[in-house]
């Protein structure tokens, strides 16, 4: 029986991109980590230096949303990808703190669920968040989620009608966060595996 090392799937995973053309290597694209050190080096990163993202890994992150889970397959989510520096800019003042960092990102991503389609909407919006975030982060691109619901643009605008105002988005769409991507200014340092909340993880039955 052939048995897989780690570095042929690697390789299996670039020749079946390659094979359907979706993706050409590219040098700001890493290797592939295993999922458990993926979890422990990523970090949430609001500092990015100068210059775009190459448009393959654009696409990969993309699809690691377009790949999510969603209640009962409703696909409630939708996206809106953002790379013009004055729409960037824009985005940034849609609340009062926490955003300024997205105007300095290569590219924002606001994500977008339709109550009407499931009331699990916030989840499924969550998990493609999320999982562009792991796939961003594979390929040593750095991001960071940025909470739009139930904040405040102002004492009358809310951040979601904020953005839905200059992004032209349509009832009954919500926006429940934007996801900044760029380049790592700097690496941070990962998470420490040995500070895990395991106190906050019950067997059998919830205990004090």
């Amino acid at each position: 029986m052939l048995f897989l090392q780690p570095k042929h799937f690697s390789c299996l995973r670039l020749c079946c991109l390659n094979f359907y053309g979706y993706f050409c290597v590219s040098k700001e694209i890493g290797t592939m980590q295993d999922f458990n050190t993926l979890l422990i080096n990523r970090r949430s990163y609001r500092k990015y230096a100068e210059g775009p993202l190459a448009g393959d890994a654009v696409q990969l992150i993309l699809e690691a949303a377009l790949l999510s889970p969603t209640s009962k397959n409703k696909h409630s989510w939708e996206f809106v990808v953002v790379e013009d520096r004055e729409m960037l800019a824009k985005l940034s003042r849609c609340k009062a703190q926490s955003a300024a960092f997205i105007a300095d990102a290569a590219l924002a991503v606001v994500v977008l669920g339709n109550p009407l389609e499931t009331d699990a909407w916030i989840e499924d919006a969550s998990v493609a968040a999320i999982n562009m975030q792991l796939q961003a982060e594979e390929l040593g691109i750095g991001s960071c989620w940025v909470q739009v619901r139930n904040r405040d643009f102002s004492e009358t605008i809310t951040s979601g009608e904020y953005i839905n105002g200059i992004l032209d988005v349509p009832m009954p769409l919500e926006v429940l966060c934007v996801i900044s991507f760029g380049k790592k200014e700097k690496p941070r340092s990962p998470n420490n595996g040995d500070q895990l909340l395991w106190e906050k993880v019950h067997l059998g039955k919830y205990t004090f």
